[in-house]
């Protein structure tokens, strides 16, 4: 088992390696708008697998997850070439859900906010259904009544 530092290292330079060649381009014209988003490495530094995601519409993340698969030999060989590892990881690419998960946690918040809106209008007419304070307090005893508790405690 590797280090895991040595891993992070190695899972870094693979993204950088991955998204420079992705930048100078691939021959395949089914591949998109690709951004790299995060690589993980095995312990054993054996196998990587590449996150990515593309912007666009559902055929166009289709044909670049083709074209990707279609050039993972030429990545890795990319890849080979610029690691001082021993053996070259192979390759797995994964779609990242990170802008799905973004839209839905902020369609959430978006709800969040108008109930509370909501709430709040609805607090602001309100009104209570008893006191306005429901604890028991002491009672404030009149002159006469506090007389009359003196000499009932004078009496025992």
């Amino acid at each position: 088992m590797a280090d895991p530092a040595r891993a992070r290292k190695l899972a870094d330079r693979i993204k950088v390696i991955i998204a420079k060649r992705l930048d100078r381009g691939l021959r395949d014209p089914r591949l998109g708008f690709v951004t790299i988003t995060d690589v993980q490495v095995t312990g054993d530094l054996q196998h990587a697998t590449v996150f990515y995601t593309v912007y666009g519409t559902d055929e166009e993340r289709e044909g670049t997850a083709a074209a990707l698969k279609a050039a993972t030999g030429l990545l890795r060989t990319e890849v080979g070439k610029n690691i001082t590892a021993r053996l070259t990881p192979t390759l797995e690419f994964q779609l990242d859900a990170i802008p799905e998960n973004a839209a839905h946690i902020e369609d959430l918040l978006r709800e969040a906010r108008e109930r509370d809106t909501a709430v709040a209008g609805l607090a602001a007419g309100a009104v209570y259904a008893g006191d306005e304070d429901p604890y028991v307090k002491p009672r404030d005893l009149d002159d006469d009544e506090a007389d009359e508790a003196d000499e009932a405690d004078e009496e025992e």
